[in-house]
């Protein structure tokens, strides 16, 4: 699904292509949600593929996130194998995670792993 969801992407300008699927839970149920990142010609205004599925699953109550699947192709449609989230997905992961299980074309980690100093404000 993740690497479907790469074909929403719109990325003019890097040519990098990232789909994400993010399984999310409400405390009652899981759902999947899609994401794909959005380009802007202000750089600074992108957003990742990780944080608009993370962004449709809060939105919509599923506020425990469970796992997430990214996958990323370039400007020829091949896959690439060396993929994490950035920092800021990471960090919103994290708040929005017990463990969360980031899984990519070249392995899989926890969260705490890939952000071993990630935050919520609750934690004082």
């Amino acid at each position: 699904m993740a690497e479907e969801a790469t074909e929403g992407a719109y990325a003019p300008y890097s040519k990098f292509y990232v789909g994400a699927v993010v399984v999310a839970s409400n405390g009652k149920e899981e759902r999947i949600f899609t994401g794909a990142n959005v380009e802007n010609a202000s750089y600074g205004l992108t957003v990742c593929a990780e944080r608009v599925a993370v962004f449709k699953a809060v939105t919509e109550g599923y506020r425990m996130i469970k796992e997430v699947y990214i996958v990323a192709k370039d400007e020829r449609g091949n896959v690439v194998e060396k993929v994490a989230p950035c920092g800021a997905c990471r960090q919103v992961i994290y708040e929005f995670s017990d463990g969360a299980v980031i899984h990519t074309p070249s392995g899989s980690y926890t969260i705490e792993e890939l952000l071993p100093a990630g935050f919520r404000l609750d934690e004082g």
